[in-house]
């Protein structure tokens, strides 16, 4: 007799287990639990992402030290200037296409494409 109570207990409590974790299952399948689980993903990834620049940003500024150290631009009191950009004039006149005096047409590299 406790031999037929112990294993009618057991099998109940295996049902009640197993009906649990089906419903469980179903509720995390349910529309309104999935949009939530997505939501806390994507937030989830926000704070991933957000961590990831401010550690890309102090690792340029580490970087950055390093290099001004390496160049000796730190502790000097003057600043460092750079050249004046050039101006589009300067830059459009090393490319100019010129005529030859006398002749007809565009001269190239060797000057003699119009023969």
């Amino acid at each position: 007799m406790f031999r037929r109570a112990f294993w009618f207990t057991t099998g109940a409590a295996a049902g009640v287990w197993a009906t649990n974790k089906v419903h469980r299952k179903l509720r995390r399948l349910q529309p309104d639990s999935l949009a939530a689980q997505a939501a806390d993903k994507a937030v989830e990834t926000g704070h991933r992402l957000r961590q990831f620049a401010l550690d890309v940003r102090a690792g340029m500024a580490d970087r950055e030290e390093q290099l001004n150290d390496a160049l000796g631009l730190r502790g000097t009191s003057e600043a460092v200037e750079l050249p004046a950009p050039r101006s589009h004039a300067a830059h459009e006149s090393h490319h100019r296409i010129t005529r030859t005096p006398g002749r007809p047409g565009l001269t190239g590299p060797t000057g003699n494409e119009d023969h």
